[in-house]
């Protein structure tokens, strides 16, 4: 009975409110169309396979439809067939865009970072988008020549729906109701020998959310639309809106109507902006309040205290306007001089923050610890790996590794050459390769850089904090993780040990460096769950079948970068495991060292080069590094925003005085850069929005701007690095306030892109990019597990810095 009544006032709703509205779509000075509470994009962005771009709806603040273009398939996957964009055109004086396309994208067709096949079709055309009266617009797709024959009934125009606004909410198509489920269901239908699940509906009008007023859009057409649930054969799909387009016809090949229903009385709510776990009392301390555009002033802000008898007022403090950024106003409200201990939260209005933490050891506990307590050992390689009642995967890989074949271009940026570079030849078992290592994403493939990243970087943390620590038992030999259970050995230690039992088990078994070990199929390479379930852990050899081989490939390459980055890596890790493990200290220095003559010496002079010989320089006090860096002060001076933060750590051990004094002056003119740029944003750091969340990147930039500081304490503020804590702690754009830290702070990011992301959950102390921006100005973190480019983990510092961090900014602030 609430089904039906809900779908009675949805379509009482839209039969009274439909283009209702005094105002109409134009294109703003940013080249979408807008009025209050929409806007619509006309491929603003370029990134398809993450539903992003096409046309586009932001309907009251909410991306709700997106990748609106023609498609060959009813539901496209990441790598299905994709158009090539040309030419845009916006032509405000006829308030319309259009963008003109094309099959196939000849720079796409079995090549590049994830190459996709083509099939034999050439079709070019344009997608017209033109306002109506009220909030309605027109999508028009013209073709330059009819769709070939063979193609009829197989090419359409999709526009997905986000599912996560939708699930059990109703829909009406030609009146009929329906609700969108939770679940892709059956029965099943094909679609060019894929099978999907059957069309939810179909007919001339769909109606999406008929019973609320911030959610309907309305979808017409003279045509048939049919309404797929995209994730019957892609979990990571939309629920897709579709017509096919009309044979023999070239003009108006597709002609939608869509209205999305507009309260004009809408404005964005405020959002308050503070770290979500709190601050040390010495911090400087800064609330973000994010507004709409048409708020110019807000007034005070109250600080909030929480005690054992509620909630009293702390302090009044007025909020200055730092002005415009993206599409919104914010407002900054300081209250550094409250360094009471206790639990606060910030209050505007009717808008609170969540609760957080003024105290001494606010960064002490809770904060770093999920990195390592779950994190690491989750994602470690050739492992099981339970906690207690629960076990997180099995072990797995035990069949690593085969030869790569030549002359591959594999997906994900794999490629091998004409030569293994090796004495093994294609499909040979490579020894040494079935133990160690950290599974480098979402995905299960090993990296050579994220290993090498997370080695040094825990490294780092040993040399730079002393940090010892013990709450995981490790056991190597029996392939066997038990989170929360001591063994007496520092966790850090044994993470670092791991990490290069892959690294340096690769180098003993090739003679060099791997590139990384991957899947060798993409239906493994997209597996969801329990990584021991990915082969089946039986290594092959040729007297198998080839249905047997699903072992994992290991590439080579030759790339002085790698090489570079994990030679100093290594150098690091030899200095950091000398108290710990001498003879695995001395092998890693004489990896390096090796790398060093083989590699290292051979590289182009600079940024990559110049860290590897410092840190070589710092481990042995050799003077062939020394004259090597003396050799490249030009290099140095230059690139000096990217090496400085690592040779700072030897000036100590540089005689030069005139090369420190050239050196330190460009310092200070990259910071005062960096100044200017920081100042471009409201979050204390510089941000550049992209695609994928800014996150990762700001907080490198938090762990260089640490040692930095650290070498030139009068010319680099701490201010940056702090800073850099506070925008992953929830100090970030857009009406999501979470941690990127998964299970830090009052409120995190609990649904994220790891392996355990098809049970919509999350792992504690990963560490997500954080909110990407939807272009050309909308800040996005949505709730939901399939945004690689938001909430996907990584290795090689996605965790590691922010820990690394954590840990500086409370020896900062507990040594000042």
């Amino acid at each position: 009975m609430r089904i039906i009544l809900i779908l009675l006032t949805g379509l009482f709703l839209f039969q009274n409110c439909k283009n209702d509205n005094s105002k109409s779509l134009t294109i703003n000075n940013r080249g979408y169309f807008e009025m209050p509470g929409l806007n619509v994009t006309v491929f603003a962005d370029i990134y398809p396979e993450g539903h992003q771009t096409g046309v586009t709806i932001i309907q009251h603040g909410e991306r709700v439809a997106a990748n609106g273009d023609v498609r060959l398939e009813i539901s496209p996957g990441q790598w299905s067939p994709i158009p090539k964009a040309g030419k845009k055109v916006v032509d405000s004086l006829n308030n319309s865009i259009s963008q003109h396309l094309w099959f196939p994208d000849s720079s796409r067709h079995n090549k590049g970072f994830n190459p996709i096949n083509y099939p034999d079709l050439v079709l070019t055309y344009n997608v017209e988008v033109t306002p109506l009266a009220g909030s309605a617009f027109k999508i028009l797709v013209n073709l330059d020549e009819p769709l070939p024959e063979e193609w009829v009934g197989k090419v359409g125009f999709n526009m997905e729906l986000f599912p996560g606004h939708l699930f059990g909410k109703p829909f009406l198509m030609d009146n009929k109701p329906g609700i969108f489920p939770l679940q892709a269901n059956g029965p099943l239908e094909t679609d060019q020998d894929h099978f999907i699940t059957q069309k939810l509906a179909s007919g001339k009008e769909l109606v999406v959310a008929p019973e609320s007023n911030l959610q309907r859009i309305v979808f017409e057409t003279n045509g048939k639309l049919e309404l797929y649930d995209g994730r019957g054969n892609h979990n990571n799909g939309w629920y897709i809106v579709r017509e096919q387009l009309i044979a023999g016809k070239t003009r108006g090949a597709i002609e939608w109507t869509v209205t999305p229903n507009v309260d004009e009385n809408w404005v964005y709510e405020p959002v308050i902006h503070v770290s979500q776990v709190g601050y040390h009392p010495n911090q400087p301390k800064k609330a973000l309040i994010e507004t709409d555009p048409v708020l110019k002033n807000i007034g005070n802000v109250e600080i909030i205290k929480i005690t054992h008898e509620g909630e009293e007022i702390a302090q009044k403090v007025k909020a200055v306007k730092w002005g415009k950024f993206l599409r919104y106003n914010y407002f900054m409200a300081d209250f550094s001089d409250i360094k009471s201990e206790g639990l606060y939260r910030i209050r505007w209005n009717d808008q609170t923050s969540n609760p957080f933490t003024i105290g001494k050891n606010i960064y002490k506990n809770h904060v770093w610890q999920p990195v390592i307590d779950y994190f690491l050992p989750v994602q470690m390689c050739h492992m099981r790996v339970s906690d207690h009642y629960r076990v997180w995967h099995g072990a797995c890989h035990m069949d690593d590794a085969l030869m790569a074949p030549t002359d591959l271009n594999h997906f994900d940026g794999y490629r091998q050459g004409n030569s293994t570079l090796t004495s093994y030849n294609p499909y040979d078992q490579v020894p040494g390769l079935n133990e160690g290592g950290w599974h480098d994403a979402g995905d299960f493939d090993l990296r050579v850089e994220s290993q090498m990243g997370t080695i040094a970087l825990l490294a780092m943390m040993i040399e730079e904090f002393g940090l010892e620590y013990d709450a995981t038992s490790i056991d190597p030999e029996n392939h066997l993780v038990e989170i929360h259970k001591a063994d007496g050995k520092n966790d850090l230690v044994q993470q670092i040990e791991h990490g290069l039992r892959s690294v340096l088990g690769g180098y003993r078994s090739l003679g060099r460096l791997y590139r990384g070990i991957i899947c060798p199929t993409l239906d493994q390479y997209v597996l969801l769950g329990d990584a021991a379930a990915s082969t089946d852990n039986e290594k092959w050899h040729p007297g198998m079948s080839i249905e047997k081989r699903d072992d994992r490939m290991v590439f080579t390459e030759e790339n002085s970068r790698h090489e570079c980055q994990t030679g100093a890596g290594l150098a690091i890790a030899s200095r950091a495991l000398e108290k710990y493990n001498r003879s695995l200290a001395r092998e890693c220095l004489e990896t390096a060292e090796a790398l060093w003559e083989n590699s290292g010496t051979k590289a182009r002079p600079g940024s990559q080069k110049a860290q590897f010989a410092a840190e070589l320089l710092l481990t042995t006090g050799d003077k062939k590094y020394l004259n090597e860096l003396m050799a490249m002060k030009e290099e140095i001076i230059n690139q000096a925003g990217r090496v400085a933060w690592t040779v700072g750590k030897v000036l100590h051990l540089i005689p030069d005085e005139a090369f420190k004094n050239d050196l330190a002056e460009a310092v200070k003119q990259n910071a005062a850069n960096t100044i200017e740029q920081a100042q471009n944003s409201p979050f204390g750091v510089p941000y550049r929005p992209h695609i994928w969340g800014a996150g990762w990147g700001i907080q490198r930039f938090g762990v260089e701007q640490y040692f930095l500081h650290k070498a030139w304490p009068e010319t680099i503020p701490p201010d940056f690095f702090m800073d850099a804590l506070n925008f992953m702690l929830g100090v970030h754009p857009g009406h999501n306030t979470a941690s990127f830290a998964s299970g830090v702070g009052s409120n995190s990011v609990t649904t994220a892109y790891g392996l355990n992301r098809a049970d919509w959950s999350h792992i504690p102390g990963g560490v997500v990019s954080g909110t990407a921006l939807i272009r050309p100005d909308l800040p996005e973190l949505k709730e939901w597990p399939f945004f690689w480019q938001q909430t996907e983990y990584v290795m090689g510092g996605g965790s590691t810095n922010f820990m690394f961090l954590v840990l500086a900014v409370d020896k900062y602030l507990n040594s000042n």
